[in-house]
Parts: C-alpha cells; structure tokens; sequence
C-alpha cells in the first residue's frame, strides 16, 4: 500500500528549522509521503542580522500549484495542510487551491495553521493577509492549530480561560464539524509552569498540559502541526496525535537548549527514534 500523501504548502530556510524545513522531515520519518510547496524561500528566519531570499512571486506559486495539479496530488493525499505564506496574493492563491483540491476529494482533510503572530513579537504578518487567513482559509479547516495570541487576535478576545476557548472556538468560522487546536495556552487554571494544547471539536474539549521549557524558539508551532498530521497519518487519535506532538516537541526545544542552539533541533538521536514509532 501506498503511504499517506500529505501536501504542505509553507515557507522553507536554508538554514534552520521552520515551516516545511521543520515539518517535512518528521512526517516522513514517520511514514508519510510529503509534497512540499514553498510559499517563501530564505536563508534563514528574520532573528538573524541578515535575511536572504524572497517570497515566491504569485505566477511561480501558482505555476507550482498547477504543477501539483497535473500529477493529481490533491486527488491522492489524505491530508493538506498550509502555515506561514509571506504575501496576500500567494494567500489568496492558497485559498483558491484548498477549496478546489477539498471539492475535488470530499475525504482530504485541511489542516490551517494561521501563522501570523505570537505574544512577544505580536502581529508579524501584514494585517489584510490576517484577514484572508481569518476569512478564506480557516473557513475551509477541519482543523486549525492557532497559538493563543493568533486565537486572540482573529477573535478580537483575549485568552483567559476555557470559557474564552470556547467562545473564540465559535468566533472562528471553520468548516461545519471541524476541530480546533489552541496551542501554548495558559489559562486562569492551568496548572503553575506549565502550557496547554486545547482540543475543541465535535466530541467536546480536552486539555494537553505540559510543563513549560524556558525557551522560545522560531519552528515550535511547525514542528507541532507536522507531529500532529504524522501521528494522524499513522492512524493514531487526535488526543494522541496531540500528546505526541507535545512530547517531541519539548524534546526537540529541550535538546536545542541544551546545546545552546538557536533553532529548533530535529537530529537528536531519541527524538529521530520515536519519529520511527508512530
């Protein structure tokens, strides 16, 4: 049999772990076969002094997607999934790809992960391709892992507690039966040093705490999103999907922290280990 087909149209580095240079590799170590689409190309992530490369002009896009198109990619994969996309244009693009593909194959899933900001940095997308993710793409997910700032800022509400989960859950205008994801939550309860990945779907909520690392490095949500599609591809539940995804993870910050890296770290011989497992 042939493996999963997941399709992830996101940024790639040269240098580090971000977008699909994060999320590729552990999808297919798990298993899974990956179509990766890049929606920008740089050297490295903008934390650095310099940045090279460009986002990819809106014909090269497109011409990619058509690409994908004449090999019958949508029709084949079970899972697609987008993240960062750098220009409105390429956005829109996007959106248009995610509802013909989804129309074309009623069974593929669409996972949104509307990388936009985070607490520190806040917004770092223009805000008009904020809206085409809030109004175009997030209408058309059967899942979405938004961190709690970008929850926060496509609802209008701030994150507090679970009552504010699950009216932003409502806010957002996903597809009928989809499941949302609020990743890097801490709410009035959640337990001291920890952070908490919450599940709000048709099935009702559930909470993920983890404990806390005391590092923030660019790739964390990516590399969340491609663990979580990994462990779904392999037939694993989505509280699973999600525990695991936690798990390696913190692994892969813990192990950044440890030998004083700046990014994200996927070649830690445990983390490379359990990627075989799922």
């Amino acid at each position: 049999m042939k493996p999963p087909l997941v399709i992830s149209i996101q940024s790639q580095v040269v240098h580090g772990h971000v977008g699909n240079s994060a999320a590729v590799f552990p999808m297919q170590a798990a298993g899974l076969e990956v179509a990766a689409i890049p929606t920008v190309i740089f050297s490295n992530t903008p934390d650095y002094p310099t940045l090279r490369g460009a986002p990819l002009p809106p014909d090269l896009f497109a011409d990619l997607l058509l690409g994908a198109w004449e090999r019958g990619l949508p029709q084949r994969a079970e899972w697609l999934m987008t993240g960062y996309i750098g220009s409105v244009e390429v956005a829109l693009l996007a959106a248009d790809f995610v509802a013909r593909a989804k129309a074309a194959s009623p069974a593929l899933r669409y996972l949104c992960d509307p990388v936009m900001g985070d607490h520190g940095p806040g917004l770092y997308v223009p805000a008009e391709l904020a809206e085409v993710m809030r109004d175009r793409l997030l209408p058309l997910a059967d899942l979405a892992t938004p961190n709690s700032f970008e929850l926060g800022h496509l609802t209008g509400s701030a994150i507090l507690g679970m009552s504010d989960l699950h009216a932003a859950a409502a806010a957002l205008r996903m597809a009928p039966g989809a499941t949302l994801i609020a990743t890097g939550c801490v709410l009035d309860d959640t337990a001291p040093d920890h952070l908490e990945s919450v599940i709000l779907g048709p099935g009702g909520a559930t909470r993920h705490p983890i404990c806390r690392l005391p590092v923030a490095l660019p790739g964390t949500g990516d590399l969340f999103a491609g663990l979580v599609i990994a462990s779904l591809g392999r037939g694993r539940s989505l509280q699973q999907a999600v525990d695991t995804a936690q798990q390696l993870t913190s692994a892969a910050l813990a192990h950044a922290e440890r030998i004083g890296a700046q990014e994200v770290v996927l070649s830690e011989p445990a983390f490379r280990a359990a990627l075989l497992t799922l």
